[in-house]
């Protein structure tokens, strides 16, 4: 590693807006670093480097370190690789700097060397391997520089790169967008102000961006100043005809089970109530023939009217069906629809087609300056909670595949693994589908997927997959690492190793929006912009008794009011 107080070598890496190098021009720049060893094996993707032994009294900081970038001069390219394992396989007690040392190092990508056409460039993968006796060589701060440069304009600043605090880590974010990314770590290890440290960076560049935070703890309300629009359940409107209709089952009758008579009956009604609510005008736009309404359609209808179907089918008299599974359905669509939790889906006093107006504030179209939707979805029963992930999930889809991804869509899922689980058993179908296509074919019509998660073992691993850009924060789970080390892109698992012991607020990088695997160090958010997560402090709680006699009025009011109390933690 490169000294912070080292004297500046001459550059081997071409700057803007110089001239380009000769080969040997370049040979000799990479010579006149200082060389700690040679390659001593090559087996595929890795490489031996035996150390040279009179370097053993050096500062710490030129010792090459576990995750450290190194560089082997391969003739026509100057290869890459990280610091994979490090160790004396005969260690001398009498004479402990003569003992041989060696380092493994895993070969990730290679700068090619300039040329009177083409300045030196970087490529992933490996052309030209190393031999045995070629000169090694810790990375310096300009090979460094230039590495994570490589994505120019369409890069962002997220942070610093572990082995050398003076080199920015950046992101190129059409990659990290367009072929999804996840973002996974124990509790506490830093994940909310990793994710609102990485959209704030983008949003810094690009102001008029769409996306959409599915926030299950309430926490993003402030991370983005003034430029979010923050939906909670007394502000968050999603009518139920906008529901498909195994969204509207799982919302009346999670899980199904026992239901079949009523769910049956339901499906025959609702197209009846859909038809039943189209104008002259609209059934003239929306369909000629009447057959094209199905339980699907997002049509508006009208409870009432659905619930008139039901009287009257249950005063026909030529129902073939026994009575009790119209009035269980009856009594179930009317409990749902004055229940105060589902207020934001049923409480409106007039039904009128504004999913025009639903999409443009969902999905910010226009931006007006503020280019992110936060859905609080904190206090929500969790089967609504289930649906409403499902349906802005599918709304971005579709919204993307007419528009043909004229305004792209990031959707930023929090807690991931409860809507979209490994075990095709839990969660709900619809919800997991939804995720699903949108991390299979998202990047064509234009819909970027994010997913943060502590558990990635629970996460569907079809998921997990598509995520081409992943930062592993720490994670000390020995089958949560094991589940990763199958998804990463590169082949650079050797460098998870270090997943248990990194710190607070740092990261591996792998993936196609970094430009190799590296360990780096998220940059510190203002703390007005940090994600609010409460933990509760049982012993500032139990230091003081609660005398306030109206303490327990308060909640029972809010919870029977269905609004949860969030303090301010200072």
């Amino acid at each position: 590693m490169t000294p912070l107080n080292a004297p500046v070598r001459k550059s081997s890496i071409v700057r803007k807006g110089a001239a380009s190098p000769t080969a040997e021009a370049y040979d000799n720049a990479f010579q006149d670093k200082p060389r700690i060893g040679t390659v001593v094996s090559v087996t595929g993707s890795h490489a031996l480097v035996m150390l040279e032994q009179d370097r053993t009294g050096e500062d710490r900081a030129q010792r090459p370190q576990l995750g450290a970038i190194m560089s082997i001069d391969a003739g026509p390219s100057v290869v890459l690789g990280l610091v994979s394992a490090m160790s004396v396989p005969a260690p001398s007690q009498d004479n402990p700097s003569a003992a041989m040392r060696i380092v493994e190092v895993e070969l990730i990508g290679e700068f090619s060397k300039p040329t009177i056409n083409a300045p030196a460039r970087f490529r992933r993968g490996v052309s030209s391997f190393p031999t045995l006796g070629d000169t090694v060589h810790v990375a310096t701060r300009d090979e460094l520089t230039a590495l994570f440069a490589i994505n120019g304009v369409s890069s962002v600043r997220i942070g610093v790169v572990k082995q050398d605090a003076h080199i920015p880590a950046t992101v190129n974010v059409d990659e990290v967008f367009s072929r999804h990314c996840a973002i996974l770590g124990t509790t506490g290890a830093g994940k909310s102000c990793a994710v609102a440290l990485l959209l704030r960076s983008v949003l810094g560049r690009f102001p008029n961006a769409h996306i959409v935070v599915l926030d299950p703890h309430n926490e993003y309300s402030r991370s983005f100043d003034d430029r979010a629009v923050v939906f909670d359940p007394t502000s968050f409107t999603l009518p139920y005809w906008m529901l498909t209709f195994d969204e509207l089952v799982e919302v009346l009758y999670p899980g199904r089970a026992g239901y079949s008579e009523e769910i049956e009956i339901l499906a025959d009604l609702v197209p009846a109530a859909k038809k039943m609510n189209l104008t002259g005008a609209s059934r003239a736009g929306i369909a000629r023939d009447m057959t094209a309404i199905t339980v699907d359609t997002p049509t508006p209808y009208r409870i009432s009217e659905l619930l008139s179907l039901i009287d009257k089918a249950l005063g026909g008299l030529d129902s073939s069906r026994h009575t009790a599974p119209y009035k269980r359905l009856r009594n179930r669509i009317y409990t749902i629809s004055q229940d105060a939790r589902y207020a934001f889906m049923f409480g409106g006093l007039t039904v009128q087609d504004n999913l025009k107006e639903i999409l443009g504030e969902l999905f910010r179209i226009p931006v007006h300056d503020k280019p992110v939707s936060v859905i609080e979805l904190g206090g929500l029963p969790s089967e609504v909670v289930q649906v409403v992930v499902s349906v802005v999930s599918r709304l971005a889809f579709e919204f993307s595949l007419w528009s043909n991804g004229a305004a792209p869509i990031a959707l930023v899922c929090e807690d991931a693994h409860r809507y979209a689980p490994a075990d095709q058993n839990e969660g709900f179908g619809p919800t997991r589908r939804s995720l699903v296509r949108i991390a299979k074919e998202g990047r064509k019509v234009g819909v970027s997927l994010w997913v943060v998660s502590q558990r990635p073992t629970e996460l569907d691993p079809t998921i997990l997959s598509q995520c081409n850009t992943i930062f592993a924060m720490r994670l000390a789970n020995q089958a949560d690492q094991e589940a990763l080390r199958a998804a990463v892109p590169d082949a650079s698992t050797s460098l998870l190793s270090c997943l248990p012991s990194l710190g607070m607020g740092e990261a591996i990088a792998v993936g196609e929006g970094v430009p190799m695997p590296t360990r780096i160090r998220f940059d510190a958010l203002d703390r007005d912009a940090v994600p609010r997560s409460i933990t509760a402090s049982f012993t500032d709680g139990w230091s003081v008794d609660v005398e306030d006699d109206g303490f327990v009025d308060r909640i029972v009011e809010q919870w029977r009011a269905q609004r949860m109390l969030l303090p301010e933690i200072e």
